[in-house]
């Protein structure tokens, strides 16, 4: 028994020595899980990344920020004898084109009140007769946003709306004396 029990101590050390044994591994050794047996199968041969590396967004930023920086000293420079420099003169042009719509938002101003004028020349001729309207136009009641108002911000207008309510009813009621009157 002895000596099978020795023949089985000896069996089980050759098989469990493998195991037991701690394998290092380093970081030029293997790639990655999936390069596990790729790297195992040439235990001396190590294949290394590549040592290109690209130069990056910061460095083209940098390297194109110092002759942008260069020419824009360079414009800023005043002319010869004292004349404006080159963004000055730039941004003078643009000034131009301010005032021009300036004159063209005068212009749009002026024709939507003329609208306005127009728009009511339309629907109250007949109280226009006497030169007098009551209203520029009608919309200036709720002229703000009904959200997000804070409460005492706008006038409550029950009484206003009740005047033009009955100003309505009268003038209906008078169309229709004046139609059964006709017939």
């Amino acid at each position: 028994m002895s000596s099978f029990r020795l023949g089985a101590f000896r069996v089980a050390r050759q098989v469990r020595a493998p195991c037991v044994r701690n394998t290092r591994r380093y970081a030029s050794d293997s790639h990655g899980p999936a390069d596990h047996a790729h790297s195992t199968a040439g235990h001396g041969e190590h294949h290394h990344a590549s040592a290109d590396e690209e130069l990056g967004t910061a460095f083209y930023v940098i390297f194109g920020a110092i002759p942008a920086f260069g020419a824009l000293y360079y414009f800023s420079q005043p002319g010869k004898d004292g004349q404006p420099n080159s963004i000055t003169k730039w941004l003078q042009k643009w000034e131009e084109h301010r005032e021009a719509l300036a004159d063209k938002n005068a212009l749009m101003t002026a024709a939507l009140e003329q609208a306005a004028h127009d728009k009511h020349l339309f629907y109250y001729a007949g109280e226009l007769r006497s030169g007098h309207y009551e209203m520029k136009y009608p919309e200036i009641f709720q002229h703000g946003s009904a959200r997000n108002v804070p409460a005492g911000t706008y006038i409550r207008l029950d009484k206003v709306v009740e005047v033009y309510r009955k100003q309505h009813l009268d003038e209906e009621e008078r169309k229709a004396k004046k139609l059964a009157a006709a017939n």
